[in-house]
């Protein structure tokens, strides 16, 4: 009988990989709870999908068992055991390529709770990395020889012009140029389109007080960290530094000053039409496949409000926001209280502004260092890198957790925050702010994927708010007039500046001033999972909508989210691609439908 961690685990692969290989289903799910999950990244279903109970994972291995031919399960690295779960990572190949995955068994029977399958690479396509990277040169005399230098010149001269990208990315941030590293290192022929004059400059451009809230372990890209000696929290502008060397470094194919005019697809000969005017020179291209990778939000969300004409102050949108400087003498009402808000806020006051919040609604409110040591500080840290946890194994581990239970395992962590901080949570809410956890107490991370809003990682201005050193109200916009905003209950704010924190709408808000409203309609809306919470409507998807997945559009694709994701995510997304343009064989399992337009 098997009594170690090791043997336990070696046991359930060994019996699963016998099952799979006589195609006996019934004796795979033999080794499944009742109470289970495999969440899948391309390797079986080419999608993103969770399953949930028996039946998903019947049905799943009924539609992809016998193309898939899965084999050669076994352990990698050390299993452990904690509050009854016994857990390790794995490895498997099946017939496309080789998977890792994570495993968890619960209780005395050994029973799977969790099983994590994601593809890695391509048998007859590897990444170009490592044992596979390319020399770079012919050793020997070779007459008239091409540099490297040349032959990248040449490529970028001909690419677009005299031969057609197979994929071209819309948008050319942390998104996009983390995508286009990984196509370039498999292969595929790639065009960046970024509308700003340099890479990095979405976040030059940003309101001059921003730094990363997620910690520098986190937010790593595909194949070049961030150096040892970075900070812990990164400027903007270093950011926008890091993203040009790194786009220049990866040699990818980035057209800077390039804004997509229209974009069209041929479903007949399966191509995108792209009409790009390229630093005022308009170019036409071809390609097989379109990537929006504008960012998990898309369009400003830019509020109406009666009077907005009339007003005589200046109005922005958070992402308009060109910082401070200019208004150190002046009154400024910013509405909103999620991250921009506040760092907005905080920057304004910083140069002298009078400036007052309007909160909305309730938001969620985590210190960032109560974030680090009790969300984070397990998998994305010196700590986590100590314990020989690695960022490739953070980020397999994080997503090991579905998303039908991440909110019951996230609460106990928010419960722990709430006590660490309750006097700081206490004066907040003498301040007047209005505070959540989540409709469920489930904290940040569920409601960023639920709705990509409503919470502020505090570096400093929850104590500006306390203090009433930020002015800050509660209540609905009723109106402006020619130099306040009114509220509902006919609270007037004098304002020579007002700055919409406001949000985005959803990504296939692109595709309808790009494309059309109607392939819009046909994709719906992108992110969140159907929770049925507030901004995330069900029914129950169990994977964030339309990201780095297949979509209701044949070759429409969408790509974002935080750094973390960005890396993590465009791995599987570019396997997607290359596999498609190597003509292989990929029957989606279980293309999600559509059941909101935005």
């Amino acid at each position: 009988m098997a009594t170690t961690p090791n043997d336990r685990i070696d046991a359930w692969l060994a019996s699963f990989d016998d099952a799979l290989q006589a195609g006996d289903v019934d004796a795979v799910l033999d080794l499944f709870g009742g109470d289970c999950y495999w969440r899948d990244f391309v390797s079986f279903t080419w999608n993103l999908h969770t399953n949930e109970g028996h039946d998903d994972i019947r049905e799943m291995l009924d539609d992809t068992l016998e193309r898939t031919a899965p084999r050669n399960w076994a352990r990698e690295g050390e299993a452990s055991e904690a509050d009854g779960v016994t857990e390790a990572f794995i490895t498997f190949e099946t017939a496309e390529g080789g998977g890792r995955g994570h495993l968890r068994l619960l209780g005395e029977d050994d029973h799977a709770w969790t099983l994590l399958t994601t593809l890695q690479d391509l048998h007859d396509h590897p990444w170009a990395t490592g044992r596979d990277r390319p020399k770079s040169v012919e050793h020997g005399v070779v007459s008239d020889r091409e540099t490297w230098k040349e032959a990248l010149a040449r490529e970028r001269a001909e690419l677009g012009f005299e031969r057609d990208p197979y994929v071209v990315v819309i948008g050319g941030g942390q998104g996009g140029i983390g995508l286009g590293a990984r196509l370039r290192a498999i292969g595929v022929p790639t065009i960046i389109l970024e509308k700003n004059a340099n890479a990095g400059d979405s976040w030059r451009n940003r309101y001059k007080s921003l730094h990363l809230h997620d910690p520098v372990w986190y937010d790593h890209l595909p194949y070049q960290k961030f150096p040892d000696n970075w900070p812990i929290f990164p400027s903007k502008d270093k950011i926008g530094d890091w993203l040009e060397h790194y786009a220049d470094i990866m040699e990818l194919n980035y057209w800077t000053s390039s804004s997509v005019q229209d974009a069209s697809f041929d479903e007949e000969v399966g191509q995108w039409t792209v009409e790009v005017d390229r630093d005022g020179e308009s170019v036409t291209l071809h390609c097989t496949h379109l990537v929006f990778a504008t960012g998990m939000s898309a369009v400003p969300n830019t509020p109406e409000f009666p009077g907005q004409d009339d007003f005589r102050g200046e109005q922005q949108h958070s992402s308009q926001h060109p910082g401070p400087e200019d208004y150190g003498d002046r009154k400024v009402v910013v509405v909103g209280s999620n991250n921009s808000a506040h760092d907005i806020c905080a920057a304004l006051w910083e140069h002298g502004s009078d400036v007052t919040m309007v909160q909305r609604s309730s938001t969620h409110i985590a210190r960032s260092e109560a974030l680090m040591d009790l969300a984070l500080g397990d998998l994305y840290s010196e700590d986590a890198l100590d314990a020989g946890v690695s960022t490739d194994k953070a980020d397999l581990i994080f997503a090991s957790l579905p998303y039908r239970i991440l909110p019951e395992l996230q609460v106990p962590v928010y419960e722990q925050m709430a006590k660490r901080d309750a006097d700081f949570y206490d004066a907040l809410e003498d301040a007047g702010f209005l505070l959540d956890f989540g409709e469920d107490g489930s904290g940040l991370f569920v409601k960023y994927l639920r709705r990509g809003s409503g919470y502020y990682i505090d570096v400093g201005a929850s104590q500006l708010i306390i203090d009433g050193e930020i002015n800050h109200v509660t209540g609905q916009v009723d109106h402006l007039t020619e130099d306040a905003v009114v509220l509902e209950d006919g609270t007037e704010l004098p304002a020579d500046l007002v700055v919409y924190a406001t949000g985005y709408s959803s990504m296939n808000g692109w595709v309808g001033q790009i494309v059309s409203q109607e392939m819009a309609d046909k994709v719906g809306k992108v992110w969140g999972m159907g929770s049925d919470t507030r901004k995330d409507p069900g029914p129950w998807e169990g994977e964030l909508r339309n990201m780095w997945k297949p979509t209701q559009q044949p070759n429409l694709w969408f790509h974002g989210g935080n750094l973390h994701q960005s890396r993590h995510y465009s791995q599987f997304l570019a396997l997607q691609l290359k596999a498609r343009m190597e003509g292989m064989d990929t029957p989606v399992h279980k293309l999600a439908p559509v059941h909101h337009t935005s």
